[in-house]
């Protein structure tokens, strides 16, 4: 065997110091004798490196705990259902499932809607009494659907008030399809007669006034009277006029300018008789004299 023996070394104190270590300085050569034993002993050397930890992919199997809402989507999953379809049959069913619990339930009850994601199934009884009977009978409700369905696919119940439908969704843009035409397309060519006759009086260009038969003959009537009560009053009138051609009405204008030029000769005339001293009668004509 062999002997391993450790040395240790001792700082040695500074050849000047006349004095002993004090409290402070005694601390220091402490450590520093400390870190000199560890660094022999091999105690620094860096720690191992920290691995990261692995995560693992649990698979349940069929004998592995699983929750209640994975179980219930694995046996959709196994058995091929979707939960829109089971929410429907338990709809569709509901005159059974109601059988099952009372006899005169399904009469009086009605399975109105089913919401596949919370598990809410909506009744709608045809009065109060059945709506209180509905409420105190869910736990057996829920049991019963479940039986009927085959999967844990009602969870609740809500009763609605008696005489209350639930709104229907909104049909998607995607679903409205268009209605075809079942006849031929009707046009302005093949529109009905009456049509065609509306049209024409919204298109007829209306005419000018134009002067009612009647009140045309009504004003002739008229007007031949004022003509007789004429000739009554005046009876020479007509006679006169009878031998006299009928004048233009330049011809009027001329025979009013003569006539104005003649009174203006006239009273010229009678103002030189007057200047001049002669007394001229009202009645008197009076001469033009020469030169």
């Amino acid at each position: 065997m062999t002997d391993t023996t450790q040395t240790t070394t001792v700082p040695t104190q500074p050849e000047n110091s006349g004095t002993e270590a004090s409290g402070a300085d005694l601390a220091r050569l402490m450590l520093q004798r400390a870190r000199q034993d560890a660094k022999q002993r091999g105690n620094d050397r860096p720690g191992p490196a920290r691995r990261p930890k692995k995560t693992s992919n649990i698979q349940y199997h069929g004998r592995a705990p699983v929750g209640l809402a994975g179980a219930f989507q694995s046996l959709l999953a196994d058995r091929g259902w979707n939960v829109p379809t089971v929410g429907g049959s338990i709809l569709d069913r509901w005159p059974d499932i109601a059988a099952t619990i009372a006899p005169r339930l399904a009469t009086h009850t009605t399975a109105v809607a089913y919401d596949p994601e919370t598990g809410q199934l909506d009744l709608m009884p045809d009065s109060p009494a059945y709506a209180t009977q509905l409420r105190l009978m869910t736990p057996r409700i829920i049991t019963a659907a479940n039986e009927q369905a085959g999967a844990a696919a009602v969870r609740t119940v809500r009763v609605r008030q008696p005489g209350t439908l639930p709104a229907t969704p909104a049909p998607t843009p995607a679903s409205v399809k268009t209605a075809e035409p079942t006849g031929p397309v009707k046009t302005r060519e093949t529109a009905s007669e009456g049509f065609h006759r509306v049209l024409a009086l919204h298109h007829k260009v209306w005419q000018p006034f134009q002067q009612d038969p009647a009140l045309a003959a009504a004003v002739g009537r008229q007007e031949q009277v004022r003509l007789d009560l004429g000739a009554r009053a005046f009876p020479d009138a007509g006679e006169d006029q009878e031998g006299q051609a009928p004048t233009s009405l330049e011809g009027n204008r001329a025979q009013q300018r003569q006539a104005n030029d003649a009174t203006r000769i006239a009273a010229i005339l009678r103002a030189r008789a007057e200047r001049a001293g002669r007394v001229v009668p009202p009645g008197a004509p009076v001469l033009r004299q020469a030169g």
